[in-house]
Formats: structure tokens, C-alpha cells, sequence
């Protein structure tokens, strides 16, 4: 297996991964001066939190997963790839490369890659976003660095 990290769906982790997130936030945020009442407000122990906050990051807070690949279907239309860059920069995605296929039976395959570390909109948000823009038969994430 290549490197330490994976990237794992939060529904098959323990709730308490999630909650060592939500304390940080709350006090990196300022809403909570101290580890024990952060901890005591999302339900988890000092012990816990204290074990896991180095090691538990959602993919916002962290430098990990600031590239992106993302494969989208495209109606063959005149001015859809347009559609699409406009929508990323509008998020402020930076794309790093775009590799267009022909149309087979209309519909363009297109793989890009683009830096996502300056966007404040999360991945998920994007991808969702992306599938309601104008020819845009479909979207999906297919790594994440």
C-alpha cells in the first residue's frame, strides 16, 4: 500500500472520530476556551480526544486532499467544456490538466485535474454543484490526494 493514509467513508467509523473534529472546531473557533468543555459539549472524553486529534482530520482542515480528479459526462454541445471551467473558477478550483474524449453516441468523457486548496467549498459540495450545470450528464470524484 502506498503511503500512511486512507480515505475512508465516515459511515463505517466510530461516531467518535467525527466528534474529535467537532471539538477541535469548536475550539479553534473560540467557542469553547478549554479541552473539557469542548469535549463535554460533542459527548466524547478528554482521553479520546487527546488520543485521536492529531490523527483525525475531515479533508477541509487539513493539506491532505488539495488535488482532485474528477470524471464528468458531457452533453456534445458547443460551449459545455465552457460551462464547466466557468463553474470551477467560480469556486475557485484551479484546474491542473483536462483530457477530453470524442463524443461517443453525443456525450463527451472528461477527466480533470485541478488544486482545490483555495477553494472554501468542500469537494462533495462541488461535485453536487457540478452535475446542475448546463450539459452536465453526470460527475463523480475519482481520487482525491
Amino acid at each position: 500500500m502506498k503511503g500512511k493514509y486512507l480515505i475512508v467513508d465516515k459511515a463505517i467509523l466510530p461516531d467518535y472520530f467525527e466528534k474529535v473534529i467537532e471539538a477541535r472546531t469548536l475550539l479553534r473557533d473560540g467557542k469553547f476556551q478549554n479541552v473539557s468543555e469542548a469535549v463535554k459539549e460533542v459527548g466524547i472524553s478528554r482521553s479520546t480526544y487527546y488520543k485521536y486529534k492529531d490523527f483525525v482530520f475531515s479533508p477541509s482542515d487539513s493539506n491532505i486532499g488539495r488535488k482532485a480528479l474528477i470524471s464528468i459526462m458531457l452533453e456534445d454541445k458547443k460551449g459545455a467544456l465552457s460551462e464547466i471551467l466557468n463553474f470551477l473558477y467560480s469556486v475557485e478550483c484551479n484546474i491542473i490538466t483536462i483530457n477530453q474524449n470524442i463524443p461517443i453516441n453525443e456525450v463527451a468523457s472528461i477527466i480533470i485535474s485541478m488544486d482545490i486548496s483555495d477553494t472554501k467549498t468542500p469537494i462533495e459540495e462541488i461535485l453536487v454543484n457540478l452535475k446542475t450545470v448546463k450539459y452536465v450528464v453526470s460527475s463523480k470524484l475519482v481520487a482525491l490526494e
